[in-house]
């Protein structure tokens, strides 16, 4: 006999959400999108499945083994699960809206699913919210997403923010202008990435260490990167910082790692990570990036993705919506007057709805609104 339990059982790293967290992650959702859009970032909505060769070709250090992956019976093909929305948004710039002036706006929002959960947490499907700037990746631009994604998660309620900027590209630059290495440039970044001192020395690349030593708090940051000899390599990354230092200190602390990598495999001159109290892992991430064309070449960009269910399980867009009972034979034009006042109205079908059976917090008795 079939266990009727496992009936209800879903895959490792999928869930159910339930009232009223499901009302939460849309109102979240909505709130981030409408925060954007209000900066002229127009919504575009790209499919959840795409061609494998698509979506690995995009998708940076990505592999086939790290898709969920599926034959298509109509075309025969490998179709696989996007992991990832920020790459489909810059096919479609390079494709679809190729013809639209630059700067190009967009905004997204939808689920995308993993193979392997984030190392934050164990689910596999997330909701990915985001916007990216394409045809610029000034510092201005920069700049602007960083704001905006602040701006709108300050409007979904969180608080107690704080923004880690780094520079992805710094090390390779300094390697092939001012400060070469003899030793292979990936067991430089290596020692780096575990802040390793000891090893840097052994590779004779102990003036990386001043990079170790710079991380921290902004202030102290740039003032230490101030001070490096770098041949000038650091001069317009020290402004860059500076300014994104302004814009993002109203709204969270600042720190600086100009050597973190982690997840800015694809990113260029920066990145940056937001993160907040009582929110498990990162709140979003973003930095300057390359749109790759058909055809060949490259133009720069900038944006920023944020994690809606990290949101939610902190607690956030959870208010409870009013719901009013109404009773069998009330005229519908008394509940459609309320639902357009905000009230969510519940009807009887039967004589045994009761309010308490339909979980509501007001009673309509005649024309009078009664809380229970």
């Amino acid at each position: 006999m079939t266990d009727p339990i496992s009936k209800g059982l879903l895959p490792e790293g999928f869930r159910d959400r339930l009232p009223p967290q499901a009302e939460a992650a849309a109102d979240l959702l909505r709130t981030l999108l409408d925060r954007v859009s209000a900066h002229g970032y127009e919504r575009v909505s790209p499919p959840l499945v795409e061609f494998e060769d698509s979506l690995v070709t995009r998708l940076s250090s990505a592999r086939p083994q790290d898709l969920l992956r599926f034959v298509d019976p109509l075309s025969q093909r490998t179709l696989a699960l996007r992991p990832d929305i920020t790459a489909q948004v810059g096919r479609i710039a390079a494709t679809r809206m190729a013809h639209i002036a630059r700067p190009l706006r967009l905004a997204y929002g939808g689920p995308v699913l993993r193979v392997r959960p984030a190392q934050v947490g164990p689910q596999r499907e997330a909701m990915q919210m985001g916007a990216e700037l394409i045809g610029s990746d000034h510092v201005d631009a920069v700049a602007e997403l960083l704001g905006i994604a602040l701006e709108a998660l300050s409007a979904a309620g969180l608080a107690d923010m704080s923004v880690d900027l780094t520079l992805p590209d710094l090390v390779g630059t300094l390697a092939s202008g001012p400060w070469p290495v003899t030793t292979p440039l990936a067991d430089v970044q290596t020692a780096l990435d575990g802040k390793d001192a000891a090893a840097l020395q052994g590779q004779d690349a102990s003036r990386y260490s001043a990079l170790i030593e710079a991380a921290g708090p902004a202030e102290s940051a740039l003032t230490r990167l101030k001070s490096l000899n770098a041949g000038g390599a650091l001069d317009t990354r020290i402004v860059g910082l500076e300014r994104l230092v302004a814009t993002a200190a109203p709204h969270a602390a600042v720190t600086i790692d100009p050597t973190e990598r982690h997840g800015f495999e694809y990113q260029t001159w920066i990145g940056f990570s937001v993160f907040a109290a009582g929110v498990r892992g990162e709140v979003g991430r973003g930095g300057t990036y390359l749109v790759r064309h058909p055809g060949g070449g490259e133009e720069a960009a900038v944006g920023f993705s944020l994690y809606v269910d990290g949101l939610v399980d902190a607690g956030l867009g959870a208010s409870r919506r009013r719901r009013l009972f109404v009773p069998l034979d009330t005229d519908p034009e008394v509940s459609a007057k309320l639902r357009a006042e905000g009230w969510t109205t519940v009807s009887a079908l039967t004589d045994a709805d009761t309010p308490k059976r339909l979980r509501c917090d007001y009673t309509l008795d005649g024309e009078e609104l009664i809380k229970l």
